[in-house]
């Protein structure tokens, strides 16, 4: 028969193993959560999904192929750590067909690029995550990403998909401003080094960042109101569009920190609200019988 003394070491054991499994918390990365917690991270999250989305391309002579993955994924994660939601692991598949000149550009056909995300919109959904946010770091994606999203109007959808938009506030564009030393940009230029010399330093060549030009080559200045796929080739032939050569951990941080507030913001709000599912419910019902609706 065991003494007092032992018997009462192991009910205080038990009671620590169990206190210290209930301040475990689910873990908010997709691929970090077993299957028995994924049911309890639907629920913990409201259904509220995002799906942080990048692209494979060159970003200048001195930051990595992945740099829009790394962002996009750090403002996720930051956002879901402040408000939880599940958030999807690396997404890449995306359009880049300006960069297919590039070396390390990875760009898929138009048909898979549709497929991709519609299916894994769907499969999100079949497992419980109704309301999708993707969060994108790849300015090539936003037209293709604007239109996929009035897409999901043709048929009916049973959950609800939002295409997260940031928008400083005058004060935080006036912090920004004062920490930016250049005045161009778009593309690897110093607020996209600055944010990854505060997400992953390791992997930014700042002494390469001069060595190619990021200047508009203005290629097609001869032609007025127009609008044509070789555009950017036409303007960014380096795939580089800025001066990297100023940067700072400072500025990144302050860009990452914003936009990840921001999407914190959405998730809240999305969480406690429903006004995009009735009014799409309402326009599917609508549009089935469109000679009924009040006119």
């Amino acid at each position: 028969m065991k003494s007092y003394p032992s018997i009462l070491l192991l009910f205080c054991t038990l009671q620590l193993f169990s206190q210290t499994n209930q301040g475990i918390k689910i873990p908010y990365c997709y691929d970090e959560i077993t299957a028995p917690d994924f049911v309890k991270a639907v629920v913990q999250s409201s259904g509220v999904c995002l799906l942080p989305m990048g692209i494979l391309e060159k970003h200048g002579p001195h930051l990595p192929l992945g740099t829009d993955i790394f962002e996009s994924r750090k403002i996720a994660t930051t956002a879901a750590a402040i408000e939880y939601s599940v958030v999807f692991p690396t997404y890449y598949v995306g359009q880049i067909n300006e960069a297919r000149h590039q070396p390390g550009t990875i760009s898929y056909s138009p048909d898979l690029l549709w497929k991709m995300l519609q299916e894994t919109c769907d499969e999100l959904s079949r497992n419980g995550l109704k309301k999708i946010i993707i969060v994108n770091g790849h300015g090539g994606n936003n037209d293709f990403l604007r239109y996929f999203c009035m897409s999901q109007l043709h048929s009916p959808k049973d959950y609800v998909l939002v295409f997260f938009q940031p928008k400083d506030s005058e004060e935080t564009a006036k912090k920004i401003e004062s920490l930016r030393q250049t005045k161009t940009g778009g593309h690897a230029d110093e607020k996209e080094t600055s944010m990854m010399r505060f997400i992953r330093p390791d992997l930014v060549k700042t002494k390469m960042a001069g060595t190619q030009s990021g200047l508009n080559q203005a290629r097609l200045a001869e032609l007025p109101f127009q609008y044509t796929g070789i555009w950017w080739y036409a303007q960014y032939p380096n795939h580089y569009a800025g001066d990297a050569t100023k940067s700072s951990v400072e500025l990144g941080k302050l860009l990452v920190e914003s936009e990840a507030d921001q999407l914190a913001q959405l998730i809240k709000k999305l969480k406690q609200s429903n006004k995009i599912e009735e009014l799409q419910n309402q326009f599917y019902k609508d549009s089935a019988n469109p000679l009924n609706t009040k006119q």
